[in-house]
């Protein structure tokens, strides 16, 4: 396993290939974003630690650390030895949230940041905040407003159980390398719904269905799934993105008779 040299801090080769955040008040500005309310947070691909050394300053108590590569993992041990106990080498898709308020917060992989997401949702009754830098396009589709062309599933699926606030974005000349794209810092919060009132498998599969074909209306692209009884309703001439949440889980109650 080879390092290089990078001003006073030693990094994995495989770093050459990635883009790093460089601008420690942005970094800063991130994890101030966070609150300390929870009992535990959980980081999401500390990579090279930019955020994580403001973490332990802040919460190393309640602090721990989920990172997937073997190199990033071996450069943390070596960089903040105050992790030890706080450092677990493994995938946060696949990760089990501790009991108890748990908040989330990473510069999260472009790659995979709608999975991300999806893992929050599943410990939507743990997690009441996250934090994220994710690729802009992204951010602007969470919290698109229905009637909004980026309006999609993940902005129906996460505004059922969360607060979304676009905080601010983040200009490509931060990075190092610049990467091709902003980014954005987003948070969520969770909201007071502690059940939609419908079946949420059903929900889920619903939404995901609709906007999979989301040029027709519901009256098609869910035509499989609507009653023949209710198929004139006037809500299947509408398309996914004309929608609110609340429509979509009176959507969801309609096909609940099928």
């Amino acid at each position: 396993m080879g390092y290089y040299q990078n001003n006073d801090s030693v990094r994995p080769k495989k770093a050459l290939g990635q883009h790093f955040l460089v601008d420690l008040n942005i970094a800063r500005k991130i994890v101030d974003s966070l609150s300390h309310e929870h009992d535990a947070v959980i980081e999401v691909g500390a990579g090279m630690g930019v955020l994580t050394q403001y973490l332990i300053e802040d919460q190393l108590d309640k602090l721990q650390v989920v990172e997937i590569d073997s190199e990033s993992v071996e450069y943390l041990q070596r960089k903040f030895p105050q992790l030890e106990g706080h450092l677990v080498h493994g995938d946060f898709l696949k990760y089990e949230m501790p009991e108890g308020d748990v908040g989330v917060i990473g510069n999260f992989p472009y790659n995979i940041s709608s999975q991300i997401f999806f893992q929050v949702l599943k410990y939507r009754n743990r997690v009441s905040e996250c934090v994220g830098m994710i690729q802009k396009e992204v951010a602007e589709r969470i919290a698109a407003a229905p009637g909004s062309k980026t309006y999609g599933i993940l902005s129906v699926l996460l505004q059922a159980w969360y607060d979304i606030e676009y905080l601010f974005t983040v200009h490509e000349n931060v990075f190092n390398p610049p990467p091709k794209v902003k980014s954005a810092v987003i948070r969520l919060k969770r909201n007071n719904v502690k059940e939609l009132g419908c079946d949420e498998k059903l929900f889920f599969t619903v939404v995901k269905q609709a906007f999979n074909q989301r040029r027709k209306t519901l009256r098609n692209s869910l035509r499989s799934m609507i009653p023949a009884e209710i198929i004139g309703n006037e809500i299947f001439n509408k398309r996914p993105e004309q929608l609110s949440v609340q429509e979509f889980v009176e959507l969801t109650r309609q096909l609940e008779r099928r």
